[in-house]
């Protein structure tokens, strides 16, 4: 469960400071989903800042899979 610590919003700019598309959103039952494409080392970058997540937030669990490519205009926060 993430709340308070703008999980989103830090995911989002790191996703573009990375040059990375694609979106963070919160899932019903409190976890964070985050969809990204872009660069391999890019995306594997932003997978190991997941782990450790903006300043103040406790992360639990992160998994990475890769999935067939979407069409993202920029990186969204839904």
């Amino acid at each position: 469960m993430v709340q308070g610590v703008f999980f989103r919003v830090a995911t989002r700019q790191e996703a573009v400071r990375l040059g990375l598309t694609g979106k963070v959103c919160n899932l019903p039952d409190g976890r964070v989903e985050v969809q990204a494409q872009g660069d391999d080392e890019a995306v594997r970058a932003l997978c190991d800042w997941l782990r450790r997540g903006p300043r103040l937030a406790r992360v639990d669990d992160v998994s990475c899979e890769e999935m067939p490519p979407q069409e993202f205009a920029g990186f969204s926060i839904r």
